[in-house]
């Protein structure tokens, strides 16, 4: 889709293009098989290891994994963080057997400053649906959150809705779900919550993240 040697302003320049390519509503059927994708760095940050978890859905059962190797080839920059992550990903999502029907993302989507996250970007070249599913805030503000699981209000910015701040378990600090690629905002709620059992994180994410960090 592009070249990934680019400078951090060339990078911005990109994602203000290929924003407009994101496809903010369902396009997609029921999924079989979710993955979630996650990111650690070794060799004091030289080496990226990303690490992709496919689950069978909706009972979660782990299937498989594949975890990737590559040096790190971009700084580390907020807004930027896909063009530091993704060509890892991408060698870690052609180990495996089965493509996932749908990408759980440990990562911002469309709540952005560009409105182009790792999980739209990611979706985007992969042509899968995806969900950004962050366990920080990156831009946006909201509403007070209820304490129970399952609650969840709107993220903005600038006027817009951006995304959601959702209580993935109670009394327990929220996730940021926004839109990754061929997913709407509900829908992206539902699957995230549908993917998570006891835990803070969806079941994709928390396996993801175990192969990630070793």
């Amino acid at each position: 889709m592009h070249d990934w040697n680019l400078t951090p302003q060339q990078a911005r320049e990109l994602q203000q293009q290929l924003s407009l390519k994101v496809i903010r509503e369902d396009r997609f059927t029921t999924p079989r098989f979710v993955a979630g994708v996650d990111v650690g760095f070794e060799d004091g940050g030289a080496t990226t290891r990303a690490a992709v978890a496919l689950l069978r859905f909706p009972s979660l059962e782990l299937l498989e994994h594949s975890i990737a190797h590559l040096p790190t080839r971009f700084p580390y920059l907020p807004g930027l963080l896909s063009f530091r992550e993704i060509p890892a990903i991408l060698e870690a999502l052609k180990g495996l057997e089965t493509a996932p029907d749908m990408l759980l993302c440990d990562g911002q989507g469309l709540a952005h400053p560009r409105r182009f996250g790792l999980a739209c970007h990611l979706g985007l070249i992969t042509d899968t649906p995806s969900i950004g599913v962050a366990k920080s805030r990156l831009i946006g503000t909201h509403a007070e959150l209820p304490a129970e699981k399952g609650a969840w209000v709107t993220l903005e910015d600038k006027g817009e809705i951006i995304g959601a701040v959702l209580r993935s378990r109670s009394n327990v600090n929220p996730l940021y779900i926004s839109i990754g690629q061929r997913i709407s905002l509900a829908s992206a709620i539902h699957y995230t919550l549908a993917c998570t059992t006891r835990y803070k994180l969806p079941e994709t994410t928390r396996w993801a993240h175990r192969f990630a960090s070793g």
